[in-house]
């Protein structure tokens, strides 16, 4: 499928096209640097000499490990520049401080107190650059008792609240997806308040530090734990989250009936609810009449009343006489026919799709003509690869992939010879010394 191709390697046009933006994040918070750039910021990232550790993680371009190959650095970098600098060396510090007086936002991801050490906190940098904005992301935040503890994506989703609602109830919880959830969200809200920051700078000439905690940020994604918890001081149930079924706390040697809330059909999946307690009143009804119209509503499912049934109380062998017709059922049928014949009867069931049906499926020429997934050239790899597109529309300068990401050390002549004028003998010198 073709879509938008972001050729503009050497410009951006976006609603923050007068901004910079010195990004010093690792795999903790580059989805910041890259949502601003998206926006139309110009984005430098700022690598060590020699390459960010981010660059070593996989999956690779055609499976060969090389960290110009990486299509997570790729995916989390796009629209920015890159430089690389050891801001730990005296000489590194001196031209970081240079950059800070052109730029709006430092982002970083170091442990609190670390700038402190090498000189480059907040408190400096706001000297340097009297309204600069400092945005930093850690696992705990800058201030509390775990504040210089270290949380791998897997930590700080668990101490999150996130884990524990998903899995199945017999098992452990378990942590969803491979890579960083909880960093994704951490360096979403550190984007938001990045702006949020950039705002008050306009209204009172005035810039600060935002202080992101990825812990408080997944625990705020999790507010149907929380909110459980305050409307009715219950813990959400392990085993309630996206699971293939869900299995009931009953005591031990009960048998425990399962509840198929995501259903095999014949080419994947399908996610769909037989109710009981208070919500079956309203949406049974709807369903069985679809049952029926496919000929597998028998008088037992048409007449039986399952709102005044505790799921937790109900008798095993009736959820077996209730559900096994609706297997044979989906069995039958595609995601496509199931959804089509739902649509057409009310009935709420969704498509469980893989990423080639959100390519490939009818819905998606919608994406298309909306230009959601964007083609981005990679010269360097002599092709152009598929990315999602922009996160938002708008009328005027729409967000957008402006540029790939970029190579280790791919603008250090542009940025520090063009625009801090340093000579090619001083850059080969610096390069010698382990300075960039």
């Amino acid at each position: 499928m073709e879509g938008h191709i972001a050729t503009r390697q050497g410009s951006t046009i976006g609603m923050l096209t007068p901004y910079r933006v010195l990004d010093l994040t690792d795999e903790k918070g580059l989805f910041c640097g890259k949502l601003l750039g998206d926006l139309g910021a110009d984005v430098i990232k700022i690598e060590p000499p020699g390459g960010d550790p981010a660059r070593t993680i996989g999956p690779f371009y055609h499976d060969e490990t090389n960290p110009e190959k990486s299509l997570f650095w790729f995916a989390f970098n796009t629209s920015k520049r890159g430089i690389t600098l050891n801001i730990e060396t005296g000489e590194g510090r001196k031209i970081f401080k240079k950059l800070v007086e052109t730029a709006d936002f430092v982002v970083e991801s170091f442990p609190p107190g670390h700038t402190d050490r090498f000189g480059l906190a907040y408190s400096v940098l706001e000297k340097v650059k009297p309204g600069i904005i400092m945005v930093s992301i850690t696992p705990f935040g800058q201030t509390g008792p775990y504040k210089d503890y270290k949380a791998p994506d897997i930590v700080a989703w668990a101490m999150g609240g996130e884990m524990f609602p998903f899995g199945d109830i017999d098992r452990p919880p378990i942590r969803i997806s491979h890579h960083s959830q909880a960093y994704l969200h951490a360096g979403l809200e550190a984007a938001v308040g990045a702006m949020m920051a950039l705002h008050y700078r306009h209204l009172y000439g005035e810039g600060q530090q935002v202080d992101v905690s990825i812990q408080e940020s997944v625990a705020r994604r999790a507010h149907y734990v929380s909110g459980m918890w305050d409307m009715e001081k219950r813990i959400w149930p392990h085993g309630m989250g996206i699971t293939l079924h869900y299995v009931p706390d009953l005591p031990d040697g009960e048998e425990k009936p399962e509840r198929i809330t995501i259903w095999a059909c014949k080419d994947g999946y399908v996610t769909w609810v037989y109710w009981f307690g208070p919500q079956a009143k309203r949406s049974n009804p709807i369903s069985i009449k679809w049952l029926e119209s496919l000929g597998l509503a028998d008088d037992f499912l048409r007449k039986f009343d399952a709102s005044g049934i505790n799921w937790t109380e109900i008798d095993p062998k009736l959820v077996d006489r209730i559900q096994t017709p609706v297997v044979e059922l989906f069995q039958r049928y595609t995601k496509a026919e199931l959804l089509e014949s739902a649509l057409r009867h009310g009935v709420s069931l969704y498509p469980v799709s893989t990423v080639q049906d959100i390519v490939e499926d009818a819905h998606q020429v919608h994406h298309h003509a909306r230009a959601f997934w964007t083609r981005v050239e990679h010269p360097e790899l002599g092709t152009n690869m598929m990315y999602p597109g922009p996160f938002a529309r708008t009328a005027e300068m729409r967000p957008q992939v402006f540029r790939r990401a970029p190579l280790v050390g791919e603008h250090n002549e542009e940025i520090f010879k063009g625009e801090l004028g340093i000579s090619s003998e001083e850059l080969a010198r610096l390069s010698k010394s382990g300075v960039i």
